[in-house]
């Protein structure tokens, strides 16, 4: 292997480890957002919403039996 197909390998594998940072970050910034959201509901003392949210198809009918 000479010295210019080294230079692009190692070229192309720093930019592959900065796309991989990138996405770990967003990922990580999402998942930052979601637990500060779960934690200001929990805080506010609005349990029963975040049970809706969480399982938004359990309370939505109720059957009345005469």
């Amino acid at each position: 292997m000479d010295i210019a197909q080294m230079s692009m390998t190692l070229s192309q594998s720093q930019v592959q480890q900065q796309a991989s940072l990138s996405v770990m970050k967003r990922a990580m910034d999402q998942s930052e957002g979601s637990a500060d959201f779960i934690n200001k509901m929990m805080s506010d003392g609005n349990a029963q919403a975040l049970q809706q949210i969480a399982q938004p198809h359990l309370g939505g009918n109720i059957d009345l039996k005469g």
